[in-house]
């Protein structure tokens, strides 16, 4: 479902470019754009009580931690908190680059708590647990994305300075 919503709606903001929405003009930044909608919801869930069982908790995010990792509670607290800090850093031209490489790393970083959840099965969500086989794909297409987005360089052009070079 998460790699849909990075999917489709890199397509949906990239479709508003093409229809004139000049911020989604290229590829890469309206993939920045969908990866931070992305994040707003993977983030949500790290401060959703238990006691909702409709999506991801809080509790289901401890699980998945492995049993090295200290204050796991904690620590799912912190990892939606840079997951927020990057969707917004996503959405700003100025820190696009910089939030990118960041997530890259986040999500390097989050690469042993998906595998020990596929591999410790862990449920998810009061489902299954997802296999591993789909979880460190879904991972390298964030980094991937990530990256992408960071590597990309963003140019803006105005109306102004375009005006100003042809008068000058």
């Amino acid at each position: 479902m998460i790699p849909l919503v990075l999917i489709l709606g890199t397509v949906g903001f990239r479709v508003l470019g093409l229809l004139g929405v000049r911020r989604f003009a290229t590829w890469p930044v309206a993939a920045a754009h969908a990866m931070a909608v992305m994040l707003l919801l993977t983030a949500s869930a790290h401060f959703v009580p238990a006691s909702v069982t409709v999506m991801p908790n809080h509790a289901d995010l401890v699980a998945m931690v492995p049993p090295f990792v200290p204050f796991a509670g904690a620590v799912i607290y912190l990892t939606g908190v840079l997951e927020l800090l990057g969707a917004a850093g996503l959405v700003l031209t100025a820190t696009r680059r910089w939030a990118g490489y960041a997530l890259a790393a986040l999500f390097v970083g989050l690469l042993p708590a998906n595998i020990h959840a596929a591999v410790a099965d862990v449920p998810f969500a009061g489902g299954e647990a997802t296999p591993l086989w789909q979880r460190i794909p879904e991972q390298l297409l964030y980094i991937a994305v990530a990256l992408w987005v960071a590597r990309t360089r963003t140019t803006r052009t105005t109306t102004t300075s375009v005006k100003e070079s042809v008068h000058a």
